[in-house]
């Protein structure tokens, strides 16, 4: 939630930064622990460094989502995903290889550094830059990305004085607040519907992860099946997301999910083969309704509480995560105890998504008015509403 509001107020670029050198410098700390009370520590500080690491880096990239058109928003979301799932699939091969565990935390810390360095070459928001007023900075950011573009740019079309006019339309809050997210009817229903569909997806994608007994497989053989099979659902949900819509593929991949769970509580117990094959399909639709839930809520929010309302909504999807393994304590009541709330937390997020409005085709909200004028435009063109303002 600090991430969140703090991205908002201060800005992507500044928090990212933050988020990278709070992790490399907690990361090496843990790695250089002396006692168990340290480790402890510091790995919890670490894990909260990566939470707002994520909420920024992953809906975002900076130069994705709020850079780019519909089109590319949604390749660049799911391409830049595909690189989390070669980390997945890469750290069991890192973790077979090296044993010990402070050169283990040591080799997956520093690839941090790369990331800080990487920094130099990333924009500011501009959207989020208009929306604070700051016009010089986004006029600078603006005419950078024309002349990479290779776009003729003349002085009438993009001038600072009629970026100002578009700034002085899209700044209404300037400190965003988490109760900005629950003050108006529409932004409070999409708030409310997002952290059910956050709980869910958490709930079931780490229910599912953690599950990795009576597979049949060791603990690194796991890592490597549950990342391979990521790379094809995502496949799936590109196309998903580009033709049938975000609503339909984020209820779809949870139904997917819910579906491979209760298949394999009617599986027996001798079918191992069958449960570990509806095992990993459940992994691959909950992966894609990971991949979905970040693409989708970020459309959701307008600029100027974009990361607040990821903040929100990763904070409830992180309690989903915790609670996960605890669910697992209830095959002490009932074996499929632990099965049947994973698959049914699914099924209620997955009907909670069909009550979010569609963002396909659709420009990025900016304000809080943007969200409570009119629902998501349906017209791709529309997306290039605020740069047809700029040259008007």
């Amino acid at each position: 939630m600090a991430f969140g509001y703090l991205s908002d107020r201060f800005g992507r670029r500044r928090l990212l930064l933050v988020a990278y050198v709070s992790t490399l410098v907690l990361g090496l700390a843990s790695a250089a622990s002396v006692s168990y009370v340290m480790f402890a520590i510091t790995r919890t500080l670490t894990g909260s460094a990566l939470a707002g690491f994520t909420i920024i880096v992953m809906p975002l990239g900076e130069a994705e989502l709020e850079w780019l058109d519909v089109e590319h928003r949604t390749v660049a979301g799911v391409l830049s995903s595909t690189f989390w799932t070669g980390g997945v699939m890469l750290l069991a091969l890192v973790g077979y290889l090296i044993r010990d565990w402070r050169w283990l935390l040591l080799a997956v810390t520093l690839p941090c550094a790369p990331g800080i360095l990487s920094l130099w070459w990333v924009p500011e928001s501009a959207r989020w830059l208009l929306t604070q007023g700051r016009v010089k900075e986004a006029h600078r950011y603006l005419l950078h990305c024309a002349r990479l573009n290779g776009r003729p740019v003349c002085e009438d079309s993009l001038s600072q004085e009629a970026v100002s006019k578009v700034a002085a339309e899209e700044r209404v809050v300037r400190r965003p607040s988490y109760l900005d997210l629950f003050r108006t009817p529409r932004l409070r229903h999409i708030s409310l519907c997002c952290v059910v569909v956050w709980f869910g997806v958490n709930f079931s994608y780490y229910g599912l992860s953690l599950d990795v007994s009576g597979l049949g497989l060791n603990v690194y053989q796991t890592q490597l099946l549950f990342g391979a099979v990521e790379l094809p659902f995502k496949l799936l949900v590109y196309l998903s997301v580009r033709h049938a819509g975000r609503r339909l593929t984020q209820a779809g991949t949870l139904l997917g999910t819910a579906l491979a769970l209760g298949t394999r509580l009617l599986v027996s117990s001798d079918m191992k083969s069958w449960s570990t094959v509806l095992a990993v399909m459940g992994k691959g639709f909950s992966e894609a309704a990971f991949t979905t839930v970040y693409l989708f809520t970020s459309e959701l929010y307008p600029t100027v509480l974009r990361q607040t309302g990821m903040g929100l909504t990763a904070l409830v999807g992180r309690l989903g995560g915790s609670l996960a393994p605890l669910a697992a304590l209830l095959d002490g009541v009932w074996l499929s105890l632990p099965k049947l709330a994973y698959g049914g937390i699914a099924l209620l997020a997955a009907g909670t998504a069909l009550l979010l409005p569609e963002t396909r085709q659709a420009q990025l909200p900016e304000t809080i008015q943007d969200v409570e004028r009119k629902s998501a435009p349906t017209s791709l063109q529309e997306e290039e509403m605020p740069m047809k303002q700029v040259q008007n």
